[in-house]
């Protein structure tokens, strides 16, 4: 999840004076779900080094070396920047003449389309009812998919006119539609549906629009006054009250303004014959708000009234006809509402921010929902009735050939940024669609609306074919899986082949091609789509295999196209060439599992399929006969029996394996020659480093060896193109920089680069205590270098023995190089090797063994430690899992980690991740159980079934009975035996039968059989009360994982009387889909560079590399996605850095509504976002939406994961901080008081967190005038950092000069009371100092809470810098920002009038 570095302003208050690393790394792990490579090496190096409190310019210099070092990085960026600016061609201005409206001007670039113009007219205000039109320049119609580039005079200042044409059907229809989405434009419904990739944000409702420019234009002097601070009774601390409406706040936006009442096709249609050659195209039946009921004929000149009524049918135009070009012009004459409430509806719908109404890339599906009245909508309507089947109106040929539209763009040319950029552009833009037609595929697959293949077979062995995507159900067809674990093991076969779909995708090498796939659970059933291989269906598998298994391994063929193919693919993916008998007993050469079939479709490609043993099996839970797991793994109660044979390690832990294994090789050649170097003579050794200098001479293929020793061969590779850069010294570097702190691995692949902390996996310390006792680390280096670029030739024996017993002890394939790859096919049944592999074999068991080992020595416990100093800091079941994954540890081990946590010796610290891993546990079985649950339900009994279960599972009322669906029409045919039956289904009342006792029993059976864990409860009662649980999080949780929407209203969970759902709070039931996410591979690096210059405090040219990666993620991505979401973040907390509040305010902005969007409305990254922008609200003056804000995001914290969070302390500082600015110091001393207690708790009571946190407490104290209680917590402080830093340090001063200034406070208080009793009411009081803090110096204190480090104020904070500049010699840059910023906090002091 998100790295958090707030220790750093506490911890070194001297360190570097920008302090991104949170951020960057921020950045980086927020994406993880898309495995970006090389998450952040340097974000955590600093971070690290923040945390133990010294050493941390060391590291920096270290990432920046380490940066360099990654040679796509820099080596490629000069280059690439020169290609970005061809990209950015400069644009010109267009008049526009539309008819009936003023012309007005329009920026454009060369490389647009026309048709972007087009899209550009159908949005805007003045011209959105027009569909139906071309663009003429001199009378010259403009070709809709030319570039404006192509036609010649067109220029600065061209007249371009708007011509209306004349309809035909399909435009007739594509105007309707359209007319319907501007009327629908500003209402909900779609996205609480989830369909056509709308999907919720509520952040308008919170700022009220007064972010950005209006922001500027409210009057600032008055907004101390009008504040209304106090929070809504739940969100305060220690409320029990958990609600769930408030989850949707009303948007006013979304009471509907009624343009019409009704629009909906004619049943007069279509045209008969002789109206069809008057040219009528269709009719439509129009309701206007006024009960005028109308019918319309669309003819190719445009829209009239006909005199057609319900019954009669009478095509002749009506007197007067109102003929009219767009339908909202005709309407607009007939109904004066119509006219007036659509003006007012487009106004609002221009006014509201592009982000709210873009369409996301993939659907997005609310979990709750309110009421929302069914209205009559004839597109909808149509849809249903053409079901849409690839009825996509612009492609012509109606359907689309997936296969041929996926492969295609792969071939695209790549050679350049902008080949690469339209290449990506257009395999993302294919990806989202197939998803999404795959997603609906599989929806009308399982509601029963395709016909089978098939049909004669059972119901679960049934295929369909639908809109050229193949679909198979997740069961055990045919006994194909029964050695394996039957449906289970068909259960995790697609997913396990998606994961080797992307793996093969990410390598992307040419000439290889993979289907197009997408996994679907719905309704407990999975779907497998799959695009189709051109001439798979004609042919018999058998004849069309050839390379690979169709029976797991018992005949096995190969193809030498393919072993070349797949060679390219084998050192990025680690998977070894090896040998396999057929079934004549000859030996088979592969370089893939064998269920990893290639066939050669009719178009010539290369396909490989059934990809799921990409990846080596994981022995921890595949019990094999007379085979003996390492003691780490069997103390652990390892091997386990799984449910099916197909447990595989995850791509990260092999990434993660080989990297440590890399250390391990380097520290073993560097101990034997300091053994050697102590044994003889020093000279011996010198040729050995002279001859490093020839590096660079090294030819291509080397390069690649190169850089995989230092692991980045994934970067390399997945580049595919041979980059021979600085190839050594890229080596030299990454290796130095893994090896300089164990901890820190140049990693590949999608490895948090905190996955490889414990050098031996024995004590966090050891690799730095080895590598301080090991000079001849750095030999080992050269060695390793010059054996690669010498391929050994020039080297003496004893070095060249040196790397052969390291390349040994690790298990390297290759006995001259650092080399580990695995044979995926050992300990698979029926794969059987020649005996002359037999050596090779055993190595490879034993390599596997070390894995499974690692997993659980090395993963489980640095996992363990990174939550306990919160570098990573998961919020709820998503974010945790994915906190497992990016370690490489598959969710199967969920137990393992719960079972590490509870015996760790801080389990007190880790109880948030406790709880975390036990809901999601729970919620897990609970889905499991679900699944099979749910598969014996009939569709119309589909939504008592689920309010049954939800009740049996979170519902405190013992007998909840189920009920039955009065059957609403009972049919006396009652028997007959219905023809097209739902796979699986059939009238199935078994459900009803469920007791929540007998589910909690299941649950824990579930746990104990699945998670080898035990919980001993009878009761969601008794979980709640032993594990500290919310039962609204379950619901959440449970929602997610399963597709279920619910109403949104206040459940009674609790009630012993009555179930707390019925079957009308159940509003809908989503596919939960899994796809290959495509990336952007060069916008990425320019991102990371960008990140890597701001950690070496470059700001100046990091923000514009990271203004380059947002326009190239923009090209390829298009508006909405989460990596542009990261971008934004970034870019805003430098603007903020920068002085450059407006801008800040307005890119976080963005990025909340782009985390509502693509990610969710209480997704914890959109928590996180709505944290940041209340900061940059607050320092642009906006107080009272700063903390409707962070209200709003405490609100969701407390949904997600409850109150007991470390990041809830950070938020309550937060929000305390800002309450104490605007003078409401009860108010602000709650939330203090409750982010002291949790930081107390979570970081222990000497934490440097805890200190800052006994300040805040006591400047509200001061504040208040109650010295007393004051002079007592910053005692605490004091007393902490005195203890942590020493008296002499900064933090301590300040610390101790405040106590003096209390007492003096305190004293003089004091004196006056005296004076008081004494003299009564003639006293002479001494005016005394209540200072209400300035706005300056809360901002101050909230930019130090959240990590944000600004250019220091003080004389001595100035001196230190001068010094670091000289140890440092990169800072010169950072004294421009300095002066910059310094003065920033200061003008907001003359901004905003405080008294």
């Amino acid at each position: 999840m998100v790295s958090k570095t707030d220790d750093i302003p506490a911890s070194v208050p001297d360190c570097n004076p920008v302090d991104l690393a949170e951020e960057a790394g921020d950045g980086a792990r927020e994406t993880s779900k898309m495995h970006l490579k090389k998450s952040c090496d340097c974000g955590h190096s600093a971070d690290s080094a923040m945390v133990n409190g010294d050493g941390a310019h060391e590291h920096t210099e270290e990432a920046e070396s380490k940066q360099d070092g990654t040679s796509e990085v820099d080596g490629g960026e000069d280059s690439n920047e020169q290609e970005v600016i061809v990209i950015q061609d400069t644009g010109f201005t267009v008049k526009i003449q539309a008819p009936g409206t003023d012309s007005f001007d329009l920026q454009v670039s060369p490389q647009e389309m026309v048709q972007e113009i087009h899209q550009v007219l159908i949005d805007r205000e003045d011209t959105c009812h027009r569909t139906c039109f071309s663009l003429q320049l001199d009378g010259n119609v403009l070709d809709n998919f030319a570039d404006l580039k192509s036609f010649e005079g067109l220029q600065e200042g061209s007249l371009l006119k708007v011509v209306e044409e004349p309809y035909t059907v399909r435009e007739a229809r594509i105007h309707v539609r359209h007319i319907r989405d501007l009327l629908k434009s500003l209402d909900p419904s779609d996205a609480y549906n989830g369909v056509d990739c709308n999907s919720l944000s509520f952040l308008s409702v919170f700022t009220d629009g007064d972010l950005g420019d209006s922001g500027k234009r409210k009057k600032k002097g008055s907004e101390l006054e009008q504040i209304d601070c106090t929070p809504p009774e739940h969100i305060l601390p220690g409320s029990k009250d958990h609600p769930l409406v408030p989850l949707q706040p009303q948007n006013k936006d979304w009471k509907p303004m009624q343009c019409l009442k009704v629009l909906t096709m004619s049943g007069w249609n279509p045209p008969p014959g002789n109206r069809k050659m008057h040219g009528d195209l269709m009719y439509l039946y129009i309701v206007t708000v006024e009960e005028r009921h109308v019918s319309v004929t669309a003819s190719t000149r445009g829209f009239y009234l006909n005199q057609s009524t319900t019954y009669t049918f009478n095509p002749k135009p009506a007197n007067p006809s109102f003929l009219s070009h767009s339908l909202v012009e005709l309407l607009s004459q007939i109904s004066p509402a119509f006219k007036k409430n659509f003006t007012a509806l487009q106004k609002k719908r221009v006014q509201r921010h592009p982000f709210e109404r873009i369409a996301t890339p993939f659907q997005v599906y609310s979990w709750t929902a309110p009421q929302v009245d069914h209205a009559m909508d004839c597109v909808r309507a149509e849809d249903a009735y053409t079901s849409r089947l690839g009825y996509e109106e612009h492609i012509p040929g109606q359907t689309r050939d997936w296969n041929e539209e996926l492969q295609t763009t792969r071939e695209l040319p790549r050679k350049n940024l902008p080949e690469r950029l339209l290449r990506e552009r257009a395999i993302f833009k294919v990806h989202s669609d197939f998803a999404a037609a795959a997603t609906r595929g599989a929806m009308a697959v399982i509601d029963g609306n395709v016909m089978a293949i098939n049909p004669g077979e059972e119901t679960r062995m049934q295929m369909f074919i639908w809109n050229n995507i193949f679909f198979s159900l997740g069961f055990d067809v045919r006994d194909h899986y029964r050695e394996l674990g039957g449906d289970a093991a068909a259960h995790a076969a697609p997913t396990n082949d998606l994961n080797g779909v992307r793996a093969y995708g990410a390598v992307d090498v040419e000439g290889l091609y993979t289907l197009g796939t997408v996994v679907v659970d719905y309704r407990g059933y999975r779907v497998t789509a799959q695009s189709i291989i051109p001439g798979i269906l004609e042919r018999e598998q058998e004849q069309s295999v050839i390379y690979g298994s169709i029976d797991f391994g018992k005949t096995v063929v190969s193809h030498s196209k393919y072993l070349e193919l797949l060679e390219k693919t084998s050192r990025p993916l680690k998977v070894q060439r090896h040998n396999v008998l057929n079934e004549k007993n000859d030996a088979v050469e592969l370089c893939s599992s064998v269920e990893c079939k290639g066939i050669i479709g009719n178009d010539g490609r290369h396909y490989i399929l059934d990809l799921l043993r990409t990846f080596p099996p994981d022995l921890n839970f595949l019990p094999v006969d007379g085979e003996e797991l390492p003691p780490e793994s069997k103390h652990q109660g390892f091997p386990r029996q799984h449910r099916h044979r197909l447990a595989c390690l995850r791509q990260e832990l092999i990434e993660a394996f080989v990297e440590h294994r890399y250390l391990l090789f380097m520290k073993m050649a560097a101990l034997q020659l300091m053994q050697q170097k102590a044994n003889k003579d020093a000279k011996t050794d010198l040729p050995a480093i002279t001859e490093t200098s020839t590096d660079n001479s090294a030819d291509t293929s080397q390069t690649q060896t190169t850089a995989s020793d230092s692991s980045n061969a994934t970067d390399l590779s997945s580049e595919s193109t041979s980059q021979t850069d600085n190839s050594a010294s890229a080596a030299s570097q990454a290796a130095t920089a893994s090896d300089d702190d164990s901890s820190k691995p140049t990693t590949n692949g999608v490895l948090d680069s905190s996955a490889t902390r414990n050098g031996e996996c024995k004590s966090p310390l050891e690799g730095k205590e080895l590598e301080e006792s090991i000079p001849g680390l750095a030999q080992a280096k050269e060695l390793a270098e010059t054996l690669v670029s010498e391929d050994g030739s020039g080297i003496d024996p004893k070095s060249r023995e040196v790397v052969l017993n390291a390349c040994k002890a690790v298990g390297s394939i290759s006995s001259t190089s650092f080399d580990i790859r695995f044979n995926p096919d050992i300990f698979s049944p029926g794969v059987r090797f020649p005996d002359d592999s037999a050596d090779d074999v055993q190595k490879q068991k034993q390599l596997l063994k070390d894995a499974a080992a690692f997993l659980v020595s090395c993963q489980v416990p640095s996992l363990v430690k990174d939550c306990l100093d919160h570098s990573a800091l998961p919020m709820d079941g998503a974010t945790f899992t994915e906190a497992l994954h990016q370690r490489g540890i598959n969710v199967r081990y969920l137990g393992t980690v719960l079972q590490f946590v509870d015996k760790t010796p801080a389990k007190a610290q880790l109880e948030h991740i406790y709880r975390i891993g036990i809901t999601e546990l729970i919620t897990r079985c609970a889905k499991h159980i679900f699944k099979t649950y749910l598969q014996g339900v009939e569709l119309s009994a589909l939504s008592a079934a689920v309010s049954h279960f939800l009740n049996c599972f979170l519902s405190s009322f013992a007998d909840a009975v189920a009920h039955l669906p009065p059957d609403e029409l009972v049919s006396r045919r009652k028997n007959r035996k219905r023809r097209n039956r739902v796979p699986g289904g059939g009238d199935n009342t078994a459900w009803a039968s469920l007791t929540p006792s007998e589910l909690w029993k299941n649950i824990a059976t579930e746990a104990q059989s699945y998670y080898h864990f035990t919980i001993q409860c009878e009761s969601v009662d008794q979980v709640v009360e032993k594990y500290n649980l919310l039962k609204i999080t379950l619901l959440r949780e449970i929602s997610i994982k399963t597709g279920i929407q619910i109403l949104i209203k206040e459940y009674n969970f609790d009630s012993r009387h009555k179930p707390a759902f019925t079957e009308e709070d159940i509003l809908n039931i989503f596919p939960v889909v899994k796809h290959v996410n495509p990336k952007a591979s060069d916008a990425f690096h320019f991102f990371q560079s960008g990140q890597a210059k701001v950690q070496q405090g470059f700001l100046k040219e990091g923000c514009e590399l990271i203004n380059e990666a947002l326009n190239l993620f923009n090209n390829v991505y298009g508006p909405m996605h989460v990596e542009i979401c990261a971008c934004l973040r970034l870019l805003a907390r430098l603007n903020y850095i920068m002085g450059d509040h407006p801008e800040a305010l307005s890119n976080q902005q963005k990025a909340v509504l782009m985390s509502e969007r693509v990610l969710g409305i209480e997704h914890p990254n959109t928590i996180q976002e709505y944290m940041h922008l209340a900061l940059y609200c607050f320092a642009n003056g906006q107080l009272s939406t700063a903390l409707k804000l962070l209200y709003r995001a405490r609100y969701l914290m407390l949904m997600v994961c409850g109150e007991d969070h470390p990041e809830m302390a950070l938020l309550d500082s937060n929000i305390g901080l800002v309450l104490h600015g605007v003078m409401e110091y009860d108010l602000s001393l709650r939330f203090l008081e409750n982010a002291l207690i949790i930081n107390t708790k979570y970081h222990g009571p000497r934490s440097l967190k805890v200190a800052l946190s006994h300040h805040l407490v006591a400047r509200v104290y001061e504040s208040k005038a109650e010295f007393r209680s004051a002079l007592q917590h910053e005692k605490e402080g004091y007393t902490i950092y005195k203890n942590q830093m020493g008296e002499g340090h900064e933090k301590t001063k300040e610390s101790s000069e405040y106590l003096k200034y209390l007492t003096q406070q305190a004293v003089a208080l004091q004196r006056t009371m005296n004076e008081i009793y004494k003299n009564g009411s003639n006293a002479s009081i001494m005016p005394l100092k209540f200072t209400a803090p300035s706005m300056a110096s809360v901002l101050e204190q909230l930019n130090v809470i959240n990590g944000i480090i600004f250019i220091p104020l003080s004389q001595k904070d100035l001196e230190n810098l001068k010094a670091e500049v000289q140890r440092r010699q990169q800072l010169q840059e950072l004294g421009k920002g300095e002066e910059h910023t310094e003065d920033s906090p200061l003008e907001l002091e003359d901004k905003i009038p405080v008294d």
